[in-house]
């Protein structure tokens, strides 16, 4: 059904932390403390500020797990913790703040949408414009309890409280634009050199609420993008500075269409220059490195010398960031390891160094997924239905939009010269590869660190989408010609059938000659990626993208039938819809340039009746509908078609489907798929009909 549509990115919800709400929910129960939810909500009424703290970080740490979440909703907990954000304890608005913030993220949309309708943005409005009041005031402390809390701690937790809501409410995004909450957000931006974590938090809500954000344009004035464009040029080392700069490029991108005119290529180029940075760093590398580092530490502590004494060559830069300021802002000592305000384990400096690379590199691939895509409003999200989401069939079975891949960029001079000059794809093209077994290594082995395996996992997929958005957006030539693309095509393949820790071939130029495919039926029998289908669907749209432009160039593809079939047999197994109908779309794609040559009716036939198992046994109509309109593709002209169809008895075939396939969709249709779904399996259906029609005239010609 046409080529795969270049996709925008849309954010997950986050949690308290920054990673994603899955990962929260693996907070062992351990932790979880064991009190009714009635009882510790009972609790925040105490006159005890510190009984009202303890009770509030009870909280945070319950609604981790999911399944407690119904309880505390149905006893008011919304209701209840909303008022402690304005607690005479900045301790207690601390941890309020962290409990509302944690239950936001593990709660889902609905959640924040209550917590929004019961009105928590009030009392959080007024917390976050007296913290930004306090940032420059240094209020005397009564007790050694209260040196653990900042204003800068409390408007952490808010600015993250903040970011939930808008990322998952239009209501709230609604809300912050009409309370001003901008001129918040710049306010912490401006600690960034006293607390860089509030300044990220900031940046993180402000990528957010700059998304299709045209009311907040409007009050974009000078002052504002002086400040972002100064935190965009700020040079400090250290991951979570180049974090910030990465959240600060992304919300100057989505507000590109509000920057004055005479600066905007400029800006954008700044965008892109820092995009760059970060793809380019090598992160299992720097993990080897900074983990190296957390031993040398830790040995230096325990004998009583120095760390950079111990410190491997190389990494003392890294290690050269903000974590001192950090600890003396508001000339508050560091907190105590058993807080009990800390929501979340604590991490060392260089595992949140690590962590805040991972991050940065996944946020500006998916940065530039958005840049290289298209405006259609409908590539706004995500979408499973992959090609069924395609424009409508044209004459002679074409996809309408299926010659956007041909059409002059939709990129502007500027971005797409800044794009070439960094040499972005190249770049991306790097981060497809799976993390070199010694990190993997390294990180199974602490704990600690096994979590940041998932993100370098997750990048990995992102980099793949990425990859899928710029060949949509670029040229061939732009791409390295021909022989590169050939090469691309064999590093996609065999990606897809090696292990992790196994090299398949990225370290080569995207220019360099082409690499062979060898492939195994035994795929991803020990890979332990966390989403297997994230990675499958990455994968084959990326793949599907690159073998349409070859196909549409003439130029010779490298993929064999045989390897294509295994990579049927086992993608065809995969629950992900999206994956079946890439691989479907790719096996259509490879057989109508086989079509073409001479002696490929073997090759054809094991095609075709791939094809044609699906197209009858697949229980999604969507699969289906792309086995057929694949088959349509392959056996739609050459004599080395027609010689394959009369092999597997295509026409037969067909016309058994057919009653099949019109029944189901008569019978499935309106209630399981979306109308765009149902228009284009209707075009199937009609263009089966004339596809049978066209089979039974090459039969009666060949009978006369």
């Amino acid at each position: 059904m046409g080529k795969s549509k270049n996709k925008k990115f849309k954010r997950s919800q986050f949690s308290a932390d920054g990673l994603p709400i899955g990962v929260v929910k693996e907070v062992e129960e351990s932790e979880l403390v064991e009190s009714p939810a009635a009882e510790v909500l009972d609790k925040l009424q105490s006159p005890s500020a510190d009984v009202r703290e303890y009770a509030c970080a009870s909280i945070s740490r319950m609604v981790q797990q999911s399944q407690v979440i119904p309880a505390f909703l149905q006893h008011d907990a919304v209701r209840c913790l909303g008022p402690l954000l304005l607690d005479r304890s900045l301790a207690v608005r601390e941890t309020a703040a962290g409990a509302l913030r944690n239950l936001s993220a593990c709660g889902g949309f609905e959640v924040c949408d209550d917590m929004v309708k019961q009105d928590v943005l009030t009392p959080l409005t007024t917390l976050l414009y007296e913290c930004s009041a306090g940032f420059d005031l240094t209020l005397p402390l009564k007790s050694q309890t209260e040196q653990q809390h900042t204003v800068e701690d409390t408007a952490n937790e808010a600015v993250n409280l903040l970011w939930n809501l808008c990322e998952s409410s239009s209501q709230a995004v609604s809300i912050f634009n009409k309370a001003g909450l901008l001129d918040v957000l710049l306010r912490c931006l401006e600690q960034r050199f006293h607390s860089v974590e509030l300044a990220i938090s900031a940046a993180q809500c402000l990528h957010t609420v700059t998304e299709e954000n045209l009311e907040l344009m409007g009050t974009l004035g000078p002052s504002t993008l002086q400040l972002l464009e100064s935190v965009l040029s700020d040079h400090q080392s250290g991951m979570a500075s180049l974090l910030l700069r990465t959240l600060i490029a992304g919300a100057m991108w989505n507000v590109k269409g509000g920057l004055p005119a005479d600066r905007q290529a400029q800006i954008l180029r700044a965008v892109v220059a820092t995009l760059a940075q970060a793809v380019e760093l090598d992160s299992g590398l720097v993990i080897l490195q900074l983990h190296e580092t957390e031993a040398a530490r830790l040995q230096a502590v325990a004998d009583g010398g120095s760390v950079e004494d111990r410190m491997p060559e190389g990494v003392a830069e890294v290690m050269e960031q903000e974590e001192p300021e950090e600890e003396k802002r508001n000339g508050s000592v560091p907190k105590r390891a058993d807080d009990i305000s800390d929501l979340l384990p604590v991490m060392d400096v260089e595992l949140r160094e690590a962590n805040a690379l991972l991050t940065a590199q996944q946020t500006s691939l998916e940065i530039i997924v958005n840049i290289c895509c298209s405006d259609d409003p409908s590539d706004d999200e995500w979408e499973e239905m992959s090609s069924s989401d395609e424009s409508e069939m044209g004459p002679d079975n074409i996809s309408e939009g299926s010659s956007c891949l041909l059409s002059p960029l939709c990129l502007s001079a500027e971005v797409h010269g800044a794009l070439l000059n960094h040499n972005l794809p190249e770049k991306v093209l790097q981060k497809t590869e799976f993390p070199s077994s010694a990190t993997l290594e390294v990180c199974n082995k602490s704990s600690a660190w096994k979590c940041l395996i998932k993100k370098m996992h997750r990048v990995q997929c992102r980099a793949l989408t990425c990859l899928h958005n710029i060949l949509s957006t670029m040229d061939v030539e732009a791409l390295g010609g021909a022989t590169a693309l050939q090469a691309l095509a064999g590093h996609l393949s065999k990606l897809m059938f090696s292990t992790p820790g196994e090299p398949s071939g990225a370290h080569t130029h995207i220019q360099g000659s082409s690499v062979g495919c060898v492939l195994s039926a035994s795929l991803f029998t020990s890979l332990e990626i966390p989403k297997q289908e994230e990675f499958l669907d990455a994968a084959t749209s990326a793949l599907r993208s690159l073998l349409h432009i070859m196909a549409s160039k003439n130029i010779p593809q490298c993929i064999s039938p045989q390897h294509l079939m295994s990579l049927s047999k086992v993608t065809t197994r995969c629950d992900t819809v999206s994956v079946r109908v890439n691989v479907l779309a790719i096996l259509g794609i490879t057989g109508s340039t086989l079509a073409r040559e001479c002696n490929t009716a073997d090759s054809l036939q094991l095609i075709g009746n791939a094809l044609l198992e699906v197209a009858a046994r697949d229980s999604n109509m969507v699969v289906c509908g792309e086995a057929l309109d694949a088959l349509f593709d392959v056996f739609g002209d050459g004599k080395e078609a027609e010689k394959a169809a009369q092999s597997i008895h295509l026409l037969p075939a067909l016309k058994t489907l057919q009653p099949m396939f019109k029944a189901k969709l008569r019978k499935e249709g309106k209630g399981r798929y979306s109308q765009d779904q149902l228009c284009v399996l209707d075009n199937i259906r009609i263009n089966l009909r004339r596809f049978i029609g066209y089979l039974e005239s090459l039969e009666k010609s060949c009978c006369t």
